[in-house]
């Protein structure tokens, strides 16, 4: 979808703020919910703008990167990386549309899909510059071939690929690997009992747990992220945001529900810290799954969540659609 005339390149959000919604609804990184069952959160972009995300936060319409078609059909445990070269294709476009987005002076909110669409837009990142990752999960998703021998879901495993751990045929694409430097990332809201969170804790990724997280506040770990993504070798970075990063008493439409989880309002503060930064560019919104909402309740709680992080900073300007 072609730019409206006149935008600003630049990489900051002193375009106060020029928001572009783009859909992204790969599900190519989750193993099936059930066999012979797709899994829903290709629809998640459906349900939210179902519920004027767009018109509420005045943005501007960036259109959708259709993915490939879902299918594991073939894949067995020790294959690797399940749609391994769908996912890297994937990711190709999703960087080229983020890509124009940015050079545009927009600031992309991006619709998933799962977690693995974070390949897509840390390559976006890295071909441009030393960007860095606030990552708000429940959980790590730090599996890799050094600690599983689980691999293949690539949800499950997006920071691993995204520092540049596994298969070379989605980490190291144009040759850029890895997207993220370990040192650039922030991970915020995993949960207490994360299986991977002592090998996390022998590299240089910030790491907060819910507990962590609780005890300081949200205000004050969002500022020790910032302290971390703002700093002058980088030259901005991304909200990464998984819908499970939320207690399923208040998220249950996600695939893995685990209890222990941040509240809405815990997950509002971080967010609107973080996205208020001028060094911020983007933000995606993942794994949620509108199959696990039928009365549409809980769409419309994440739309209200984005639109209290986003909208008092919004400004769609030329060419806003629903």
């Amino acid at each position: 979808m072609s730019e409206p005339a006149g935008a600003a390149n630049t990489t900051t959000n002193d375009q106060a703020r020029r928001l572009a919604v783009l859909d992204a609804p790969s599900n190519l990184g989750l193993r099936p919910p059930s066999p012979g069952v797709v899994p829903g959160t290709y629809k998640a972009p459906g349900a939210l703008r179902d519920h004027r995300l767009l018109d509420r936060l005045g943005a501007w319409d960036a259109g959708c990167i259709t993915p490939p078609r879902y299918d594991r059909q073939g894949w067995r445990p020790g294959d690797g990386v399940a749609h391994a070269s769908q996912i890297a294709a994937y990711s190709r476009r999703l960087a080229d549309r983020i890509t124009a987005l940015l050079d545009a002076g927009r600031f992309p909110l991006v619709l998933g899909g799962d977690c693995s669409i974070l390949l897509g837009t840390g390559l976006a990142l890295r071909r441009r510059g030393r960007f860095g990752l606030a990552f708000l999960d429940g959980h790590s998703d730090f599996r890799h071939p050094g600690n599983s021998a689980m691999v293949g879901a690539a949800a499950g495993e997006d920071l691993a690929l995204v520092t540049g751990r596994g298969a070379t045929e989605v980490t190291d694409l144009d040759g850029l690997r890895p997207y993220v430097r370990d040192d650039d990332v922030a991970v915020l809201g995993i949960r207490d009992d994360d299986e991977y969170s002592a090998e996390l804790a022998g590299t240089a990724v910030l790491v907060r747990h819910v507990a962590e997280l609780r005890a300081a506040g949200a205000a004050a770990s969002a500022r020790a992220a910032l302290d971390r993504l703002e700093r002058t070798e980088l030259d901005g970075f991304w909200v990464h945001v998984d819908a499970d990063v939320l207690d399923p008493g208040i998220m249950p439409a996600v695939d893995s529900p685990d209890p222990g989880g941040l509240g809405l309002d815990e997950l509002a503060l971080v967010l609107r810290a973080l996205c208020a930064s001028p060094r911020c560019v983007g933000l995606q919104l993942t794994v949620f799954d509108p199959d696990l909402d039928p009365d549409g309740r809980l769409a419309a709680e994440l739309v209200d969540l984005l639109t209290g992080v986003l909208a008092p900073t919004a400004g769609g300007g030329e060419g806003a659609s629903s």
